[in-house]
């Protein structure tokens, strides 16, 4: 069997380096219809499909991708940017209460929703209300009340002290500090909202399909700048041929998630550029069976078995030609409060060691793996690994709207593949996986339950900085997760790109700010 998918995984390799070969040499032949994009216009090949809800703040997942196109349509009270990852957007300015129990925004003088209405504190508080996305229990858990002191004045007043609010509030860890316009949400319901959104990002949503294209007109209106590129599309291409195809044909200028063969192809060619920014994500191994005492999992010996076995070097060479960074924690190096942590040594002699012990001298059956999608290939090298210390598991690729869901909703059993490169800090990336109240825990440990209640209240930096480390060790020491390797994210920018966005926001994996983007001037 594991040579069997081995074999499968080499064939889809070779199909599609042979794919991309041919489409670089006669790009119409994967692409006979052509459709360039017009002068002003900038494409991108996507390589997830579309959702709605991405176009609602209030279902914000944990992950970056729904601001992929948030960047765009809608904008925060405050956000990661080039100047910094908490920089004052719809707000001008806030201050802190010096009891610590109180944020109060000043909301920037002449911002605008895409219908001209003005943004005011009624929309803050109403968006707030209507959140129900990433961290809305512990954001709500900790927020007293939010007070309308006048129209341009908002106040959250915490039930004690919080250090992370602004973190959560005012980064990619959550959505909750995106506004949307009371009126108009409440004139067409929810479903109308998607259907047709009104944001205050720079760019307006001209028509959308769900699953496959939503097209963007520039909004002159917008506080920040008038944006250079006048009308945006982004296309769902979910598979990695099509894409690079895609790119060299001129049908799109930007795609996402180039992987070793695609990527490396695509580099070759003249006029056009890898982009491969290191991202504030990591892959790892997710084990919900953990907390079932029947399963393999959980005996600490067997997910450390599965630690040594992974052989994370040449997966990472082979996914993103090596541009990842091995990682043994899944919080990023960048985020304030993070431990620098090595990975397990790739050791299948010592895995087969710590499964004898463990009872399993012949292995076990790990039942299903869900690969991250569209990471199908990275899952089958690891079940790969897995088969040859004798972990017997079957891949079980999802759409990624269904993976998100059934993994919210606790249905996803066997063994996950997950990503995140939701911004914020150490503790913000603990929350959602880690505590009783996460929305992807399946459980947790008191320990760290905690940990964390301690480090959410300590105002002494150096303290919770102690306390947030220790949880980071208890993960490590008990192996309740696998970290892999942080990611770098491969694009391919084609020729009239002269600003694609890539590295701008520290951390963030996809184009931004949008309203900064060029194309060449011959374009």
């Amino acid at each position: 069997m594991g040579a069997t998918r081995r074999s499968r995984a080499r064939h889809r390799v070779l199909l599609g380096v042979i794919l991309c070969v041919l489409v670089l040499a006669d790009p119409m032949r994967a692409h006979p219809q052509g459709g360039k994009a017009a002068p002003g216009e900038m494409r991108w090949g996507l390589h997830v499909t579309l959702a709605a809800r991405w176009l609602d703040p209030a279902e914000t997942e944990a992950f970056n991708t729904p601001f992929m196109v948030m960047y765009a349509v809608h904008d925060a009270m405050v956000k990661p940017m080039p100047a910094g990852i908490t920089t004052p957007s719809l707000a001008e300015s806030w201050t802190e209460a010096k009891d610590h129990l109180s944020y109060t925004f000043m909301l920037r003088k002449g911002a605008r929703f895409h219908n001209g209405e003005p943004v005011t504190a009624d929309d803050v508080k109403f968006s707030w209300d209507r959140y129900k996305g990433a961290s809305a229990k512990l954001l709500k858990d900790k927020v007293k009340e939010v007070q309308i002191l006048d129209p341009g004045q908002v106040r959250f007043v915490l039930r004690e002290p919080w250090p992370d609010f602004i973190t959560f509030y005012g980064t990619t860890a959550s959505g909750a500090g995106w506004i949307v316009p009371k009126k108009y949400v409440e004139k067409v319901g929810d479903d109308g909202f998607k259907a047709a959104p009104i944001g205050a990002g720079p760019y307006k949503v001209v028509s959308f399909k769900p699953g496959i294209e939503i097209v963007l007109e520039a909004f002159d209106g917008y506080w920040r700048k008038s944006p250079a590129v006048k009308r945006l599309v982004m296309r769902s291409m979910p598979e990695e041929a099509t894409r690079a195809a895609a790119l060299r044909a001129g049908e799109v200028d930007v795609v996402y998630l180039l992987t070793g063969p695609t990527a490396d192809a695509v580099r070759k060619v003249s006029g056009f550029r890898l982009a491969a920014p290191l991202v504030s994500g990591a892959f790892w191994i997710e084990l919900p069976e953990q907390w079932d005492p029947k399963s393999p999992w959980a005996d600490q010996r067997v997910r450390l078995a599965a630690s040594h076995a992974i052989d994370r070097a040449a997966i990472n060479q082979a996914e993103m030609l090596g541009f990842g960074r091995l990682t043994g924690n899944f919080v990023p190096r960048i985020f304030q409060f993070a431990v620098a942590m090595e990975p397990h040594a790739y050791d299948p002699a010592k895995a087969k060691k710590l499964l004898a012990e463990a009872g399993y001298p012949n292995g076990f059956d790990a039942g299903d793996f869900y690969p991250f999608p569209p990471y199908d290939s990275m899952g089958e090298a690891i079940l790969g690994n897995f088969q040859a210390v004798g972990i017997k598991s079957r891949l079980r690729t999802m759409e990624r709207a269904a993976y998100f869901t059934a993994w919210r909703d606790k249905k996803l059993h066997g063994v996950i593949h997950v990503i995140t490169a939701a911004f914020g800090n150490a503790a913000t990336r603990l929350e959602p996986y880690v505590t009783k109240s996460g929305v992807y825990a399946y459980g947790s440990l008191p320990e760290i339950d905690d940990l964390y209640i301690r480090q959410a209240r300590e105002l002494d930096a150096k303290k919770r900085e102690a306390l947030v480390h220790q949880i980071q060790q208890i993960i490590r020491d008990k192996v309740m997760a696998i970290p892999l390797f942080e990611q770098a994210f491969i694009w391919g920018v084609g020729p009239r790109v002269a600003e694609a966005g890539d590295g701008r926001i520290p951390g963030f994996g996809y184009s931004a700010p949008f309203e900064d983007l060029r194309l060449k001037e011959a374009q």
